[in-house]
């Protein structure tokens, strides 16, 4: 009789992105990431969640390679990428190899077109003008609206527009993956909606992956797959997107909602002192 032979478990795929333990001091004195640990998973939408000063921003500016700009630098840990060591590269570099930042607050040059800010994301690209033109019109395809907007200088765009811009832009570049910072931030219930959904579509039908740093917990949650909380520059939390929609501190803390129902913003504010992880 024949002893049938094991199964070999199944290959985990590595992840696109890691970030192992990172610690970042600005200015060599003030510390605002603690042993800071995440992953990014090729095709997924990962949150990254937190009040503000959480240390979201400079998360993923640390991956980016912005921290320079600010005097800020990675002290501890390691950034990974495919593989490759991250954090000695330059911000140019890091672009080429797909991973773009969208800024929060757009930062959109206003004196240019949308049309024109679209093509500054293909400046550090060399594969033709044919293969802009087309993506130029896949930006159009998701963002009809700049399309309609785009002889308009940026600057007298809304708020949405802008935000949309930003996307567009860091689109151009082919990125495979996009550090989306606070795309919320300033937008109507509705427009945020819309945004979160093009990057919903973005994430399923062009294969790009999303770190979303974002307050708006109850929103990111919907549309992300994982999640991390940090605070005080530490991740408190993680999970998969629905555990954490369901978790009975989220929901307090984050979404203003316990078993006993919604509670108003002066029975939340209070909450550091019950926290078990700050305890």
């Amino acid at each position: 009789m024949s002893v049938p032979m094991p199964k070999e478990a199944p290959e985990v795929a590595a992840p696109l992105l890691e970030v192992n333990n990172i610690e970042v001091i600005y200015n060599h004195v003030i510390l605002v990431l603690k042993g800071v640990s995440l992953s990014v998973r090729e095709g997924g939408i990962t949150a990254l969640l937190g009040g503000n000063g959480a240390g979201k921003t400079t998360t993923l500016k640390a991956v980016s390679n912005l921290l320079r700009s600010e005097r800020g630098e990675v002290t501890k840990g390691t950034i990974t990428y495919r593989g490759e060591r991250f954090q000695d590269l330059d911000p140019s570099v890091v672009v080429r190899k797909g991973v773009i930042q969208v800024m929060e607050g757009r930062h959109c040059f206003e004196h240019l077109t949308v049309e024109e800010n679209l093509m500054t994301g293909a400046y550090t690209r060399r594969d033709g003008s044919a293969k802009v033109a087309d993506d130029l019109e896949l930006v159009y395809t998701y963002f009809p609206r700049l399309k309609e907007r785009r002889k308009s200088l940026a600057g007298y765009t809304s708020g949405g527009e802008q935000q949309m811009c930003a996307i567009g832009r860091a689109l151009m570049s082919r990125p495979e993956m996009i550090l989306l910072d606070e795309p919320s931030m300033g937008l109507a219930p509705q427009l945020v909606e819309e945004i979160f959904g093009i990057v919903k579509d973005l994430n399923e039908r062009e294969g790009v992956s999303f770190l979303l740093a974002e307050q708006n917990t109850n929103v990111a949650l919907r549309f992300a797959q994982y999640g991390y909380i940090l605070e005080s520059g530490r991740v408190v939390m993680d999970g998969p997107a629905a555990e954490l929609r369901e978790n009975p501190d989220v929901k307090e803390f984050y979404l203003g909602v316990s078993d006993e129902g919604r509670k108003s913003f002066r029975d939340v504010r209070s909450y550091r002192r019950r926290k078990r992880w700050l305890s």
